[in-house]
């Protein structure tokens, strides 16, 4: 009987490639020699990987060629392909978003009226202007979009922003946005039992990693007589561990943070009497 595959497809080259391939690996996912390759597979999980162009992806999962991808979001709905998002991805965050020269004034849409805007991105742009009521003159470019109103090309761009610091090289400035993007898996509506498995235990894996990067794990040393205040600050995924310390009168506390609220957390805990606090990076973190 033929063994089941699930098949991915990453970016070759550019913005997600390495994050893509990242995030395979710390799902605990080792792939062959991905240098300069078209396709390669996975030596312990049933997995076939092939590196294409970003544009290409949605329409690979789409037609079942490949069953799911990693995509930017900018590139999966501009293609505007039927496959399902599965999962949100983190990394590859940007936005897309009108930029016009520096020095033009903006007050709203109706300044893009009749416009000439440049973009590697028409269907989301077309889609945009006219949810806005806006009626503009559209060039679709394939590069370089930024350049565009420099050499009189347009007026506007629309294109991709991560810092600005390209705009503003250009003698552009950012007016509105948009989309935001980040990178997500995508997937084939044609599953059949035994692939949609592989995919349930790809996401697990998946939001693992996600769930740890997003937490750190700390340990501290607790007077007794403060230990109550102290746990109060720690929620945990349940609750705080407490050890008791050779010294007497001391406790070892053990507990996981969230990002979001460390810095808070830690200036609290010192101000209760935590003593010797360490922060530990965490790989996995399964709930």
């Amino acid at each position: 009987m033929e063994k089941t595959v699930i098949r991915i497809a990453i970016q070759k080259s550019g913005r997600l490639y390495e994050d893509s391939v990242k995030l395979l690996k710390e799902c605990g996912i080792d792939l062959r020699n991905v240098k300069d390759r078209l396709k390669t597979e996975s030596d312990n999980f049933p997995m076939e990987v092939f590196f294409l162009r970003d544009d290409d992806i949605p329409q690979y999962v789409e037609d079942g060629v490949a069953d799911i991808g990693i995509v930017g979001e900018n590139v999966l709905y501009e293609k505007n392909k039927d496959v399902s998002v599965v999962e949100k991805l983190g990394f590859g965050k940007c936005r897309l978003s009108f930029a016009i020269p520096k020095t033009d004034e903006y007050t709203g849409m109706h300044d893009l009226a009749g416009k000439r805007i440049a973009t590697s991105y028409p269907f989301l742009v077309k889609k945009y202007l006219s949810e806005k009521n806006a009626v503009a003159e559209i060039h679709e470019i394939s590069g370089s979009v930024e350049i565009a109103p420099g050499i009189g090309l347009s007026d506007i761009v629309c294109d991709l922003v991560s810092s600005g610091s390209t705009l503003l090289m250009n003698g552009l400035k950012e007016v509105e946005t948009i989309l935001h993007s980040q990178a997500v898996l995508i997937r084939n509506h044609s599953f059949n039992g035994e692939k949609l498995k592989l995919l349930n235990k790809l996401v697990f894996r998946i939001n693992a990693v996600k769930k740890a990067k997003h937490n750190k794990y700390i340990l501290l040393n607790a007077p007794n007589d403060k230990l109550e205040d102290i746990i109060a600050l720690l929620p945990g995924m349940k609750s705080p561990t407490v050890l008791p310390l050779a010294e007497t009168g001391w406790s070892s506390v053990h507990s996981v943070l969230n990002e979001d609220v460390f810095w808070e957390k830690i200036e609290k805990l010192k101000e209760a009497g935590a003593q010797g606090i360490l922060v530990i990076p965490i790989e996995k973190m399964v709930i």
